[in-house]
């Protein structure tokens, strides 16, 4: 296995880690989360950056990179919903078109095709990313204001909210943006799935 490839695993990896801290009570394991985050967001970048700079690409890596990404950010907007963050109906929609999306993949395989993922998932991906990076950021600020410094108050409470709405708002219009523009540019795979019945 190449090092682009372990690295996307070790994504998945963090991705458990960070449960873990995430739903640790106190301001410590808060910022372990975020930092547990944003060093495996990174990771996302660094497997693409080197597969392409040694001309490592596999089809292994076409596969798990995306997969990768999907566990990472579902498991965050899933987490969000159980701490009451996120409505549920956002991230049902953002998992419904990930399981679209994988379909065509899975269709395309058929035709031994391994689609990557295309610019404006990759799009998605950053602003999915980065969306939770800004919640984990205000998870920690929450974290300290209520525990540590004792300025919390419902009036930040509301604004808190507030914020992360508007910017889950903007990621789920991006992921469906991304998502139909993918299924129409790759719609021949379902097309030829409906033909072959």
């Amino acid at each position: 296995m190449n090092l682009p490839n372990k690295i996307t695993l070790t994504r998945i990896f963090l991705v458990f880690v960070f449960m873990a801290f995430l739903f640790i009570h106190g301001l410590p394991a808060k910022i372990t989360a975020l930092v547990i985050f944003i060093i495996a967001a990174l990771t996302d970048y660094l497997d693409g950056y080197i597969a392409k700079k040694y001309n490592i690409v596999s089809d292994f890596g076409k596969i798990m990179d995306p997969v990768a990404d999907k566990i990472m950010t579902l498991a965050a907007f899933l987490a969000f919903v159980e701490m009451k963050l996120v409505p549920a109906w956002m991230v049902v929609i953002i998992i419904m078109r990930e399981l679209i999306i994988t379909s065509i993949r899975i269709m395309a395989l058929r035709d031994n095709v391994v689609l990557p993922a295309g610019k404006g998932g990759k799009q998605k991906t950053v602003s999915q990313m980065a969306s939770i990076i800004l919640i984990l950021i205000f998870i920690v600020i929450k974290e300290a204001g209520v525990g540590m410094c004792g300025f919390w108050n419902p009036t930040f409470e509301y604004w808190y909210k507030q914020l992360i709405f508007i910017m889950m708002c903007i990621t789920v219009l991006l992921t469906l943006i991304s998502g139909i523009s993918y299924l129409i540019g790759n719609k021949k795979y379902l097309l030829n799935q409906g033909n072959n019945k």
